[in-house]
């Protein structure tokens, strides 16, 4: 080993036991504060988020799981799936999301488990923020299917891995499992909503519609208005009908609707077949997401960083995609940004927008997410930052 390849794994040691210590203090400080969410008590107060431990779930790390819920205006139902990576492979799924990892700009593909961290990505921002007024949402009744199978919601499948380690071990892909005890907890606690708003971002807006036609079938067949946002769903691979199938060992139903490397576009074209305008359909992405060119430059060239290149080839696979679901329904609604953060963003644009600060805060073309958003499940769905896609 070279003067330089010691240097950068120095730093790299450095950088994982700053992360490692950085999020164990959190977890910690969320514990000792009392700061963690209370299990939900028989009478629930209004506006307050609780837990709902799952007994029959699990997290991909074989440890409990549980979801979130917030109980507000009964006529209104925003079901939420939220993000966190995903596995396809064996390498993937030995290389779960750590503080230390992340720090360090290591490989890290997805969250493996529910620790006190993971409280602030679920519940605490965005779309979830009960202390911001611009968040037009707070009046809404929410359930949160937290996520910690990478497995985009769907798998079914207990599968064995060696681990950086060395080790053997097994990642839980139960994501299928856990949404249907969730839905039951959501039956439970909102029977009857009148308006249903079916999100995800990340990971869970891949999910969006794979499970949309379950929930309205299975759970609420009653409800006729129904808005769906994906927001940041495009990572394009062309072995997801083997992942789902083989990996995941998602429901066939779900495996067989997957007809191109377009996971997303395949769901939502046997969606829409199924539905027509029916429903209210909304994407949103940023132009050149930071997050998944990373994981698409690993899939194309085994390399877990974004760069120029592969900004410029998702902003090409971008345009495709909105054109392909503009072609499935002209009334899609569309909500492209170009936001960037100093350093985080690595020369590239935000991954995700519904559930960050900046779901109220940043504006394209003069209009917050928050607000776009806010006027789809009110019926008035239009399109933004469409220009973005003209250079």
């Amino acid at each position: 080993m070279n003067y330089k390849e010691k240097r950068i794994l120095r730093k790299q040691q450095l950088g994982q036991q700053i992360g490692d210590f950085l999020e164990s203090s959190i977890d910690k400080t969320m514990v000792d504060r009392d700061l963690i969410a209370p299990e939900l008590p028989e009478e629930p107060e209004e506006k307050k988020w609780y837990r709902v431990i799952i007994p029959m779930g699990l997290s991909g790390d074989g440890s409990g799981y549980h979801i979130y819920v917030k109980i507000a205006d009964p006529k209104k139902l925003c079901i939420f799936f939220s993000g966190g990576g995903v596995a396809y492979d064996e390498y993937t799924a030995a290389r779960p999301i750590t503080g230390g990892k992340v720090a360090a700009d290591l490989p890290n593909y997805y969250w493996n488990n529910l620790r006190p961290l993971t409280q602030i990505m679920n519940i605490d921002l965005g779309i979830m923020n009960l202390k911001d007024p611009e968040n037009p949402f707070r009046d809404w009744s929410i359930i949160d299917i937290a996520y910690a199978t990478g497995d985009f919601h769907v798998g079914d499948n207990d599968f064995p891995y060696e681990g950086e380690d060395h080790e053997q071990h097994v990642l839980h892909f139960h994501g299928y499992r856990n949404f249907l005890e969730s839905m039951k907890i959501s039956k439970q606690l909102f029977e009857t909503p009148e308006q249903l708003l079916i999100a995800g971002n990340s990971a869970g807006a891949f999910t969006v519609p794979a499970l949309t036609d379950e929930i309205l079938r299975d759970w609420y067949p009653e409800v006729k208005d129904v808005t769906l946002l994906s927001d940041s769903a495009l990572l394009l691979y062309s072995k997801w009908e083997y992942t789902a199938r083989n990996v995941w060992k998602a429901p066939e139903h779900i495996c067989d609707a997957i007809k191109s490397d377009n996971i997303t576009l395949s769901w939502y074209r046997n969606l829409y077949a199924k539905y027509g305008d029916k429903l209210r359909y909304l994407y949103s992405s940023s132009t050149r997401d930071y997050v998944l060119t990373a994981y698409y430059n690993d899939i194309t060239n085994k390399t877990y960083k974004t760069d120029s290149d592969v900004q410029d080839a998702y902003l090409g696979q971008l345009k495709e995609m909105v054109h392909e679901l503009k072609a499935l329904s002209s009334s899609f609604g569309m909500y492209i940004n170009n936001w960037t953060l100093p350093i985080v963003t690595k020369g590239g644009t935000v991954h995700t927008a519904v559930r960050e600060p900046y779901f109220t805060r940043f504006t394209q073309d003069d209009v917050s997410m928050a607000r776009w958003l806010y006027d789809a499940v009110n019926g008035n769905v239009y399109d933004i930052g469409m220009n973005l896609l003209l250079d």
